[in-house]
């Protein structure tokens, strides 16, 4: 039975290469190991990294989730490197990390004007982006997860900024970046070769992949960088189902630390739940990862400030 509604017909959409993008972001933006970082402080810093470290010597899960602006902030070397030490068990970003991580490897910039392209109907519908499509759909036919599938990809192209790419190193090392898309939240969505059924076979495989690894949360590690809904969210619904079946086994996880990093000023006690009536309230990474989710034995820590200085300073801490 068909929907009654008339559907949008994406065959009259014009794509256009990327090639007459004018893009917002290049690779100069993009820091080395070596370069220099903008100066950041933080007392909790030296906590949270050793918190880091001991969960590494217990053989527990560091799970690090972040939104797609941490990758614009130019930090991939950092998270790579941290990668490459085995102290970051498991990356979760959603869609648009894909998709900056994806064109950054290919041509060395990213990130366009909405501004710009939304006046013209330019916005996103540019053609190589596009074909990240296509990776999806093989990922749902090959039963991978949306982010192993694109980082297999990445790692096995020709394209020119590979080593940038945090999705294909993570892949190299066998380490999961997990992708957790929304419908109708990335641009790929908007091009006539999206596939909803392999978009959501693929993130939803990506989804049970993230939930197994906070079934090793116990003792370990959650940081959640700049993701204000897709973060808590998701980390929300996989530790309940981690600790369901945990709960039947006979185990807890119930003793790990988050760490949230992020722009947004917390007023008070960031350990401690605001009323409804404020509106700091539905600020999520604070009530879901600072508060409710370790109230029976964990502990938290916020740490404000812009990604481009917390990450490197992060990264100094441990390295």
């Amino acid at each position: 039975m068909a929907s009654r509604y008339p559907q949008f017909d994406r065959s009259r959409l014009l794509i256009k290469p990327l090639a007459e993008r004018t893009h917002d972001l290049h690779l100069d933006r993009w820091l080395e190991l070596t370069s220099a970082a903008p100066a950041f402080e933080h007392p909790h810093l030296a906590t949270v990294a050793e918190r880091i470290r001991a969960a590494r010597a217990r053989g527990s899960a560091v799970i690090l989730m972040m939104g797609a602006h941490v990758l614009r902030a130019g930090v991939n070397l950092h998270l790579i490197d941290l990668l490459e030490r085995g102290l970051l068990t498991h990356i979760a970003m959603n869609g648009a990390g894909v998709i900056h991580d994806y064109e950054l490897a290919r041509i060395g910039a990213t990130t366009e004007s909405v501004a710009r392209y939304i006046r013209t109907g330019e916005f996103g519908l540019w053609r190589e982006t596009g074909e990240l499509n296509d990776w999806v759909e093989e990922a749902a036919v090959r039963e991978l997860g949306l982010g192993e599938n694109a980082g297999r990809r990445i790692l096995a192209s020709d394209y020119p900024h590979r080593r940038f790419s945090v999705l294909a190193q993570a892949y190299r090392l066998g380490i999961p970046v997990t992708s957790h898309a929304g419908i109708g939240y990335d641009i790929l969505h908007q091009h006539p070769n999206c596939n909803g059924a392999a978009l959501g076979s693929a993130s939803y495989r990506d989804f049970l992949i993230f939930a197994r690894s906070v079934e090793n949360l116990e003792g370990g590690v959650l940081l959640g960088f700049g993701s204000a809904i897709m973060a808590p969210e998701v980390y929300l619904k996989a530790l309940a189902m981690a600790r369901n079946v945990a709960h039947q086994e006979g185990r807890e996880i119930r003793h790990f630390t988050t760490a949230v990093f992020d722009i947004v000023p917390i007023l008070g006690d960031p350990r401690a739940e605001l009323p409804k009536t404020d509106p700091g309230y539905y600020f999520r990474p604070h009530k879901t990862m600072l508060v409710r989710t370790v109230a029976d034995g964990g502990e938290s820590f916020y740490v404000q400030g812009d990604h481009r200085a917390t990450v490197p300073a992060l990264w100094r801490a441990l390295a």
